[in-house]
């Protein structure tokens, strides 16, 4: 794998506008479990008669607020959690005058908290709460601290997290700014993540650059399509770049 390191080395140290497209896998370094593995967040909820994909969904959240945010606070939040070694890695390449864009399909916030600058997130954050009827604005800590399922303390109506449930759409002005990054990047970097979520995954068809690389544990399907691929643990990668 050495020559592979070399390589990605190499691309990472021309490039001239890297865009890091991440998911999931970027992230379990911190102690924030993926979703679909065997150790994954939709693994692990026997103790509800409906699926995690149901809870996270639009139409549940409506309708069993409580249920929600049982499953939202216990399973979706890591206030804790801390930026590791890959979320740095990317944060200083831009320290160094690198022009990185991130988009990322994770909502943990932690690539603006290891320090990178420009971040599109397509799927929202933890960290921004709003009031659906007011839309006053919410930290974290409010609803991590409310019983049950958070309330408005200016007007009494439902606070809802700025995440993308299923059945609701992405924000129209992030999808416009993913595309071009990623058709006016040169080198695009896929980290962490299986491409199995759509239209996230789809975006990578919009690359027209030189060098599309993804490192991620396991397989996905645009692996055929790449310049390089590593199938192998980030932190490993990014521990080898650095040697």
């Amino acid at each position: 794998m050495k020559n592979a390191y070399q390589a990605l080395k190499k691309i990472i140290d021309e490039a001239q506008q890297i865009v890091v497209f991440t998911g999931a896998g970027i992230s379990v370094p911190s102690g924030i479990p993926d979703f679909r593995s065997d150790e994954g967040i939709y693994q692990h909820n026997s103790d509800s008669k409906y699926s995690p994909e149901e809870i996270v969904s639009n139409s549940f959240f409506k309708a069993h607020p409580e249920e929600f945010y049982k499953f939202y606070k216990e399973k979706m939040c890591y206030p804790n959690a801390q930026a590791n070694a890959v979320h740095k890695y990317f944060a200083d390449l831009e320290k160094k005058g690198k022009n990185v864009i991130v988009i990322t399909q994770n909502i943990d916030g932690l690539h603006q908290s290891a320090g990178n600058k420009t971040v599109y997130e397509l799927h929202g954050n933890i960290h921004h709460n709003f009031c659906t009827k007011c839309e006053r604005f919410f930290g974290l800590d409010y609803v991590l601290n409310a019983t049950g399922a958070p309330h408005c303390d200016k007007c009494g109506a439902l606070v809802k997290p700025d995440v993308v449930l299923y059945e609701e759409p992405l924000n129209p002005d992030i999808i416009n700014r993913t595309i071009s990054a990623i058709m006016t990047c040169d080198v695009l970097l896929v980290v962490g993540t299986s491409l199995k979520v759509y239209p996230a995954a789809g975006f990578l068809r919009y690359f027209k650059g030189r060098y599309l690389v993804v490192i991620n544990k396991e397989s996905t399907s645009f692996d055929n399509m790449c310049d390089l691929v590593l199938n192998e643990d980030v932190i490993q990668v990014i521990d080898n770049l650095k040697t």
